[in-house]
């Protein structure tokens, strides 16, 4: 059976690593997306022949359309795409909050997220294919003044509207939502909580579902 294949954007640490780690351990080529070069390069030569790095920044639309089409002409097809890239903010809240780094979040949280839909999606339409993107918690409960909280409420309800699009063609669409994770996110170590493996293993459990089913949202919290 042929392999499918992954592109991952925000590959190169934490959630988006870890993930490339599990789908190539379950059959899959991967399609590793980034702005760190050199990590992607080392990651996709861990992996072998099953990954292939593609530098490039996930705020420009033209970067990720451009690598989605050599994934696909290196593998054949694309199979499913994962809009994980994210940053968060460092000043909480409104008043206290710095209006340039709400700029630069917005750009990688919500526009990056597009772009990677946007990207895809005529890949993901041949092969019936799926897209996944990575909500937070933070997107389904309201904290006191949160424009990062904020930012990923719209990847909760910009993920169920494409569900809806791509149900339409036979393609999927699904949601990781998960609670703390212990990445590079954070400035300090948060071993007790979440760990990226984790969320990987619940991107392996939507792609690996029957067809017959969408796993629409997948959402996992720390149990300390």
């Amino acid at each position: 059976m042929a392999r499918k294949t992954l592109f991952i954007t925000g590959a190169s640490t934490g959630i988006g690593e870890a993930t490339a780690r599990a789908v190539v351990d379950q059959g899959w080529n991967v399609g590793l997306f980034a702005r760190s070069e050199d990590k992607l390069e080392q990651l996709a030569d861990e992996l072998g022949d099953h990954a292939l790095a593609l530098p490039g920044d996930a705020t420009d639309l033209q970067s990720q359309t451009d690598a989605v089409h050599k994934l696909a002409q290196h593998f054949g097809s694309v199979d499913a795409a994962y809009a994980n890239a994210g940053t968060g903010l460092s000043a909480a809240g409104t008043d206290a909050g710095d209006a340039e780094e709400w700029h630069q979040m917005i750009q990688l949280n919500i526009l990056g997220l597009l772009w990677t839909t946007k990207a895809a999606m005529p890949h993901l339409q041949e092969t019936k294919g799926h897209l996944l993107m990575t909500g937070s918690a933070a997107g389904r409960v309201h904290i006191k003044g949160s424009v990062y909280g904020a930012s990923k409420w719209f990847v909760h309800g910009y993920g169920g509207n494409v569900a809806e699009e791509m149900r339409e063609f036979g393609g999927r669409c699904t949601v990781i939502a998960p609670g703390m994770v212990d990445t590079p996110f954070f400035d300090e170590a948060k071993p007790d909580k979440l760990q990226p493996e984790d969320v990987a293993q619940s991107v392996v459990f939507a792609l690996e579902a029957d067809p017959r089913m969408n796993v629409q949202e997948v959402f996992l919290m720390p149990t300390q």
